[in-house]
């Protein structure tokens, strides 16, 4: 829990525009989310393995941080989203 650096495994995402590897985002869950398809993880945090924190597919984005707690980096997430066409 608290700040943590995410990794991006599938850049590109149009909702993450703007951020990129290493930018600190703010955690407050002690569980986490268990992906089935690899294609569908987006970022990771390093809880010292590494483990889901941004997924994604088709329409739907889910992360496992909370964008309002998380400063400019979750600003510039929330006006992303509010810009995204899928």
């Amino acid at each position: 829990m608290g700040w943590n650096e995410i990794r991006f495994v599938r850049p590109g995402h149009p909702v993450m525009e703007g951020l990129g590897n290493g930018t600190h985002v703010y955690f407050v869950h002690s569980y986490h989310l268990r992906v089935r398809s690899g294609e569908d993880l987006v970022a990771v945090v390093d809880y010292g393995t590494p483990l889901a924190a941004i997924v994604a597919r088709d329409n739907l984005i889910g992360t496992q941080f909370h964008p309002e707690k998380s400063q400019a980096a979750g600003l510039r997430l929330l006006q992303n989203f509010a810009r995204w066409s899928p």
